[in-house]
């Protein structure tokens, strides 16, 4: 019985696409054109572009959906899979559990299907199972009028099981698990504590927050499904800091009833009170822990993704900056004891000169940093100064205020991010660029460079390392790199670049060009 399909007329292909057609509202020929060219390598860019007879003219946004969904369903299928052959392997797959599988169209829904199947380590339930209780725990499912519970638990009594009571007990635990590993009652479970359930927070260690950055959480409570992603991103990293405790609460005595319920629960049987004993503890110690996992889990991941799709605009409006075009620019990295480097660039970007100044303290060596400024300004014909927005940026604009006011009148200057340009000047990609530049003036060369053409200079930095969000270390870093990537790769198709003069960096991003392609 090994792989399952959904009885269906269909091709595997056609399902798929039709099934992503119908999630995304696309029409299937549409998606399916799309599906082959991804699976023939061809990038998003590419296909938005020179493939649209393929995919009836699709943009980016919706190939980027169709590639995600596709990514979900295969992975779904080969999850399916992979839990039929395990439950084969261990005989216990049934033609209603395989159909069941087959037809859950989310993976926390196979999950459940096969987490009475999945191997475990020893449980509580496993080890009253080993002592052979499971008959007894059969009988308390089903809740006969007789034997009475005592008189049916003195048939399992041994060594390890001395009294009534140990044996009872051990059944209860398998009731426990069976009634927690149940899909049904696990995600009614998931639905209440996600439309009923609260989330509240309070201060472990006030010391561990000395300015207070988690004040607003200290006392802290909301409905689930009205908690907000910035407020969950907070939370998760106050826990992680150990400043907060954070709790989430569902509605336990529904949920309780409701697994009452599903089991059969009959209050009039002798087996009545064991029942409610081991539903209570099943619930309690099994099923609520792993369902407010769950839940946190899914809340984390809707504020992953939210915090991302602002982060994705906060990249794209800084790639989309206007460029200064033909203008010779200088460069300033601000700093306080080690100097201010500067660099000065044509209008090509390429490096004209390079100097360090010291205006700052301790050196304060105000007059000589402006003398310098003033002459390479003059000789170099600088248009515009750009400053970096780092440590010592609000000194420096007062000396480049000056400096414009007093001996360079008609220069420009703008305040740029210089995010990054650290990590950019110790690269690969800096040593190959600048190899006769020191480290510490690279960035010097990077700030000016971001003012001539924001895209061309940042398209060599790890969209990461731009800075483009207050939790963005705190979401999911292979989700974010992969998003942010994906703006990079859809600005620079939009803007299009000049090839006599784009970089290795800002070709390979070209639709169509391989990053071997792009260095020739």
């Amino acid at each position: 019985m090994s792989n399952w399909e959904a009885p269906n007329n269909l091709t595997a292909a056609a399902r798929l696409a039709r099934t992503i057609a119908q999630d995304l509202s696309l029409k299937p020929n549409q998606v399916a054109g799309a599906v082959a060219l991804l699976d023939e390598g061809n990038t998003i860019p590419f296909i938005a572009r020179y493939r649209k007879e393929r995919t009836g003219s699709l943009d980016e946004e919706q190939l980027r959906a169709v590639d995600e969904r596709l990514r979900y369903l295969r992975g779904l299928e080969e999850r399916k899979q992979t839990v039929l052959a395990s439950i084969q392997e261990q005989g216990k797959l049934t033609e209603e559990l395989a159909a069941a599988i087959m037809q859950a169209d989310t993976l926390q829904a196979v999950e459940d299907l096969y987490l009475p199947f999945r191997p475990k380590r020893r449980t509580r339930a496993a080890v009253a199972r080993s002592l052979g209780l499971e008959p007894l725990a059969q009988i308390m499912l089903e809740q006969p009028r007789h034997p009475r519970p005592e008189d049916a638990a003195s048939d399992f009594l041994s060594e390890d099981l001395p009294d009534v009571e140990a044996a009872l007990a051990g059944a209860r635990d398998i009731v426990a698990e069976v009634m927690a590993e149940t899909a049904s009652i696990r995600q009614f479970a998931r639905d209440q504590h996600q439309e009923r359930g609260e989330i509240s927070s309070e201060v472990v260690d006030e010391d561990a927050d000395p300015q207070g950055k988690y004040a607003l959480y200290y006392e802290f409570s909301a409905p689930v499904r009205r908690v907000q992603p910035h407020q969950i991103l907070a939370l998760n990293r106050g826990e992680a800091e150990k400043v907060l405790r954070v709790r989430l609460t569902g509605p336990d005595e529904a949920i309780q009833r409701m697994a009452g319920q599903t089991l059969g629960l009959d209050p009039r049987s002798p087996w009545a009170e064991q029942m409610l004993a081991a539903i209570e503890d099943g619930y309690s110690r099994l099923l609520a822990p792993a369902v407010i996992r769950d839940v946190r889990r899914a809340l984390t991941e809707a504020a992953d993704d939210h915090a991302i799709a602002a982060f994705q605009k906060n990249l794209r409006n800084l790639l989309l900056q206007p460029p200064l075009r033909q203008r010779t620019v200088m460069g300033i990295d601000p700093a306080y004891r080690t100097g201010c480097k500067v660099a000065v660039c044509d209008p090509t970007g390429k490096v004209l000169v390079t100097a360090t100044i010291y205006p700052h303290p301790p050196q304060k060596r105000r007059d000589e940093a402006l003398e310098t400024l003033a002459q390479l300004v003059k000789r170099f014909r600088v248009d515009a100064i750009a400053i970096g927005n780092g440590t010592a940026s609000r000194e420096t604009e007062q000396l480049v205020a000056d400096l414009v006011r007093e001996r360079v009148q008609g220069v420009a200057y703008a305040m740029v991010n210089e995010a990054g340009a650290s990590v950019y000047s110790a690269s690969p990609l800096a040593r190959q660029e600048l190899p006769d530049l020191d480290v510490s003036l690279r960035g010097a060369v990077s700030i000016a460079r971001r003012l001539q053409d924001p895209l061309a200079e940042l398209v060599k930095i790890d969209p990461k390392s731009i800075g483009v969000g207050l939790y963005q270390h705190d979401v999911d870093q292979k989700k974010l790199a992969a998003a942010l990537d994906a703006v990079v790769e859809s600005v620079v198709n939009s803007v299009g670049v000049n090839v006599n003069t784009a970089s290795p960096a800002l070709l390979a991003r070209v639709a169509g060009l391989t990053p071997r392609t792009a260095a020739n």
